[in-house]
């Protein structure tokens, strides 16, 4: 299990850069502007609370840019992701983890309960990496409605220590 104060395992995914571009993006590109890294873990494209969640990061962007880079990560195809940045305009990077080899690195995939069901599925979760790469905080079981606001608190918190 990851703690906060652990450095966050790399990874290269196939991805979609803010710009719409299709190519290979890695931890260290993600770390390399000196910024934080907000990492993000959600289940799929276009549906409610990941749209949700995807629309929050779009909408405070303006707010969160100029401190981190945003990349959101699920086990969707590039083609889902092209559709769902396409669809509500996003404007950070989106990453395909199909094999789920990160999300799992992240503790991102595993049991969960789901309508008092346990299933195995993707776990709504968010880090923020300092630029070192180092995990300064970590969510799981994320609701998504309000958690971007939190995020943003989070890191004011962080920049103003």
């Amino acid at each position: 299990m990851l703690k906060e104060g652990d450095k966050a395992p790399d990874f290269c995914l196939q991805g979609l850069t803010p710009e719409g571009e299709e190519k290979e993006i890695c931890l260290k590109d993600l770390l390399s502007e000196g910024k934080y890294l907000i990492l993000y873990f959600y289940p799929k494209d276009n549906t409610p609370g990941c749209t949700t969640e995807a629309c929050d990061f779009r909408d405070n962007l303006n707010v969160i840019g100029d401190k981190a880079v945003v990349a959101g990560v699920s086990p969707d195809s590039m083609n889902s992701h092209k559709k769902f940045k396409e669809k509500y305009n996003l404007n950070f990077y989106l990453l395909s983890d199909p094999d789920k080899k990160v999300l799992e690195a992240y503790d991102a995939y595993g049991e969960k309960k789901m309508y008092g069901k346990v299933t195995k599925g993707v776990i709504r979760s968010t880090y923020i990496i300092a630029p070192d790469g180092t995990i300064v905080k970590k969510w799981r079981n994320v609701k998504a409605k309000g958690h971007v606001a939190k995020v943003v608190e989070e890191l004011d918190k962080l920049l103003n220590k």
